[in-house]
């Protein structure tokens, strides 16, 4: 067996309540990794074309890497994949950090695959290498920090090394924009995994263990893990003096907000002028309580938060990050931070992800601007731009399909077409676009369009460069070279996500250091080159799969007032996102046509 695998996955059919153990193809290691890409491989194997989101057979798998619990920086993460999201209608896909990954492998097992749909609510245990299904109709209905407490209570094992992920009311109800939530403050979000969850009764996964795996090298792993190390913590961004670890992820706030990039009331706008009040900065000035990392990470980006007082307050919470604050903030028109950090507290509460929730709160509020709802549809309920408490009180509703909160648990998307105008519903393939507006950034706005599972920005990060300068600075205005890099970038992130770590570790590492560390923890004969290709296969195999479920070309679009309406004001003021005149030159270095890869681009990856 390669180093770096507990060498099981566990098979669960909740149907029947079979539990079985099964070894990886070591073949498969090879050429997927884990973690996503294990995770695609697992999907493929028993794919059918005509999938639906809560059929039985719709797979939700939980996956690790290699390096996820081994001795390299930021090893705490793992990948969360469903065959058929029922928010996109593309395959689910997923990633968290905090600690359950690496306590799933030092519980015995690289990979969980859920399949069926039990009868009654139950909950999976897996503690030292033993699985069991446990019947718990009394835990359905528990918000995530309730049901956390109440089985870390019941494991019988350490708490601290012990680690629960499930979902709350939002998975339970089967809102499309529901997560599945671990350690109570991280979210593997986007594509509504947790209403696949739901859908299978399944509320809860306990991993505990005291296993652990060993790297095919220890002394060159040691040696690649240093140098990881020093470039890590010279790092201008992931350094300890580095803006990540000084004021989190919402150091990009007032960055991208005098870049122009920082769209407030649903993509009508580019620059929002109260950024500065909801900014990194002003987080640390008034409401942090400290700082909090994943297991195994050196960054140190988390936020410990609280709101002393007022309608909006909270004794304890964590977070919140930089897409949220846009999300729930900015994209709503809403200026007060201690509204925001309260919206994301229920988020976090209910299972909800939260840039698709603020997206579709957003897309509500210009509904509602527009006269798209009828007033005697939202029963009183003010729905504005600007009004933080109806933007908190949407959470909830949401999670509990309270109201209005049905209309907003279908996404935006689904939402805009319920009342005929689905050009309000910024997203792409059906998810809700994060927080940087694409019409200044170009590169970021073709990784949305070509997105494997929508409107995404982190599978093929553009940003560093674009906006940041690293590793080199690329004209964010300018379509040159955009296809090559983001091409370059999507691949580098299926590495990343398959190993499984930290996307925030390729501020500082490249191919190199990922090269080497997965060497010696693994054995493989890996180089730059090899690891790059792997990546490429993990994106064809996705985008095949995606293929089959009628995905091509006419999906690959931003929506058209991206494209079509300049940014009205601001640094940025009268940029559009060149897309369609960047997609076929994608296509053509993909070896793609119209969105579908080639029969020899599928044959040179060796997917069947």
């Amino acid at each position: 067996m390669l180093g770096g695998y507990a060498g099981k996955i566990l098979d669960v059919d909740l149907e029947t309540g079979e539990l079985k153990d099964k070894m990886p193809d070591e073949e498969i290691l090879r050429r997927y990794i884990g973690g996503k890409g294990l995770g695609l491989k697992l999907i493929y194997d028993e794919f059918r074309d005509d999938m639906q989101p809560f059929d039985p057979d719709n797979l939700l798998v939980f996956s690790t890497g290699p390096a996820t619990g081994a001795r390299v920086p930021t090893s705490g993460r793992f990948h969360v994949l469903t065959s058929k999201s029922p928010l996109t209608g593309a395959v689910g896909s997923g990633n968290s950090g905090g600690k359950w990954g690496p306590y799933l492998k030092f519980a015995g097992y690289d990979a969980i695959v859920i399949r069926g749909i039990s009868e009654k609510p139950v909950y999976l245990t897996i503690i030292d290498g033993k699985a069991e299904l446990v019947e718990a109709p009394e835990i359905w209905g528990m918000t995530v920090p309730a049901v956390t407490e109440e089985l870390l209570n019941r494991a019988g094992t350490d708490p601290k090394k012990t680690s629960i992920a499930c979902i709350g009311p939002a998975g339970e109800n089967l809102s499309l924009i529901s997560c599945i939530m671990n350690d109570e403050y991280r979210a593997a979000g986007r594509t509504g995994s947790g209403a696949v969850m739901g859908s299978k009764k399944l509320k809860a996964i306990v991993v505990s263990g005291n296993q652990r795996q060993k790297s095919a090298n220890p002394e060159m792993l040691a040696e690649k893990v240093a140098e990881s190390m020093s470039l890590i913590r010279e790092n201008p961004v992931t350094g300890p003096k580095g803006g990540l670890h000084v004021y989190g992820t919402a150091v990009l706030v007032n960055i991208v907000n005098a870049h122009g990039a920082y769209s407030s009331r649903n993509f009508q706008q580019s620059y929002f002028p109260e950024a500065d009040e909801q900014s990194g900065e002003k987080l640390a000035e008034s409401y942090l309580t400290g700082t909090t990392g994943c297991w195994g990470c050196p960054i140190v980006c988390g936020r410990k938060s609280f709101v002393p007082d007022g309608p909006f307050s909270v004794k304890y919470t964590e977070g919140p990050e930089y897409e949220t604050i846009f999300a729930l903030g900015s994209n709503c028109g809403v200026k007060e931070l201690d509204a925001v950090i309260k919206a994301n507290h229920f988020c976090n509460e209910f299972g909800i992800d939260t840039i698709s929730m603020g997206g579709t709160i957003a897309c509500a509020m210009e509904l509602v601007e527009k006269g798209k709802i009828p007033e005697e549809k939202l029963l009183g309920f003010n729905l504005r731009f600007g009004d933080p408490g109806a933007m908190v009180e949407c959470v909830w509703r949401a999670a509990y399909k309270a109201g209005f909160g049905a209309d907003l648990a279908l996404g935006s998307r689904k939402l805009a077409e319920k009342y005929q105008a689905p050009e309000y519903a910024i997203n792409v393939k059906g998810m809700e676009l994060p927080a940087y507006d694409p019409r200044p950034i170009q590169g970021i706005g073709l990784e949305y369009a070509t997105s494997n599972r929508g409107g995404d920005h982190v599978y093929g990060y553009t940003i560093p460069s674009e906006l940041l300068g690293i590793p080199e600075k690329s004209d964010p205005y300018s379509t040159e070279g955009k296809p090559e890099w983001t091409i370059f970038m999507q691949d580098l992130g299926s590495v990343i996500n398959s190993s499984v770590i930290c996307l925030f570790t390729s501020f500082a590492l490249g191919l190199p250091q990922y090269a080497g560390m997965l060497q010696a923890i693994t054995g493989m004969e890996l180089d730059p080159e090899k690891l790059l290709k792997i990546g490429e296969r993990i994106t064809n195999l996705e985008r095949h799969m995606n293929n089959r479920y009628g995905f091509n070309r006419v999906q690959d679009a931003l929506p058209k007032r991206l494209t079509a309406e300049p940014t009205p004001a601001g640094p940025s003021r009268g940029q559009v996102s060149h897309v369609p005149e960047m997609i076929d030159k994608y296509y053509e270095l993909r070896g793609w046509i119209d969105g579908v890869p080639t029969e020899e681009k599928l044959k040179e990856l060796g997917i069947a």
